[in-house]
């Protein structure tokens, strides 16, 4: 390669050329705006009675318990009773997000509740999930300083509250949901969690508990509909 060659194309990586300005503002572009990925077949929009009943029958599948209210304030006590018919100790270790900090926890006073990253003697954990995925029944949880990621690893029991309007129908639908709860930035660790810890790994049997909560109980608030994707 010539002398000339070599130096045209260092003048040409050079910042400050058209080019490189022009693919500055690609970048930026494409950030802003991110294409939308191909949805599978399994991914068809449903009406949002058929993403609430897809989703609770993907729990089901899973054995996970459901508890299903019509009000914020029903948690509570929805919460004490299921601990109580399953003979489990009326404790609870929580988040601390906006939703949860609100609730009238006064109305089950036999329930002990304490907030912050979970410990080793914590036999509940209690999260708020931002988003229910129907097409696996998948629960999306975003950590932060007041949604502790001890809380969905650490107790044998988990339980998610999760707003029916939250329901939506595939993965991409629910990490933008993510961004705009943070404002656009992507938290620092989010858990997808389908059903409970479990492992067929030795001898193909299935083992639960093996990397988590043995148990796992979601919270569906609310009589409203699916929320709708976002675009």
């Amino acid at each position: 390669m010539s002398r000339e060659c070599i130096l045209a194309a260092v003048r040409e990586a050079l910042p400050g050329n058209g080019k490189d300005r022009a693919r500055h503002r690609a970048v930026a572009e494409r950030l802003a705006q991110p294409p939308l990925h191909p949805s599978g077949a399994g991914a068809t929009p449903m009406p949002p009675d058929a993403l609430a009943a897809c989703f609770k029958a993907h729990l089901q599948r899973l054995g996970a318990d459901l508890i299903e209210v019509a009000r914020e304030d029903e948690i509570p006590s929805a919460i004490a009773n299921d601990l109580a018919a399953l003979g489990l100790p009326p404790r609870l270790r929580r988040g601390t997000d906006e939703l949860l900090a609100s609730l009238p926890w006064q109305t089950a006073p036999s329930l002990t509740v304490e907030t912050g990253p979970a410990e080793a003697r914590d036999t509940a954990g209690l999260s708020h999930a931002i988003a229910g995925v129907a097409e696996t029944g998948t629960l999306v949880l975003a950590s932060g300083p007041e949604s502790p990621v001890t809380l969905a690893f650490l107790p044998e029991t988990h339980i998610v509250v999760l707003s029916a309007d939250a329901i939506v129908s595939q993965y991409e639908e629910a990490l933008a949901m993510v961004l705009a709860s943070s404002g656009g930035r992507l938290a620092r660790v989010v858990n997808l969690v389908t059903g409970a810890s479990r492992t067929g790994d030795i001898g193909g049997k299935i083992v639960m508990g093996a990397h988590g909560p043995r148990r796992l109980a979601v919270v569906i608030y609310g009589a409203g509909t699916a929320a709708a994707a976002v675009r």
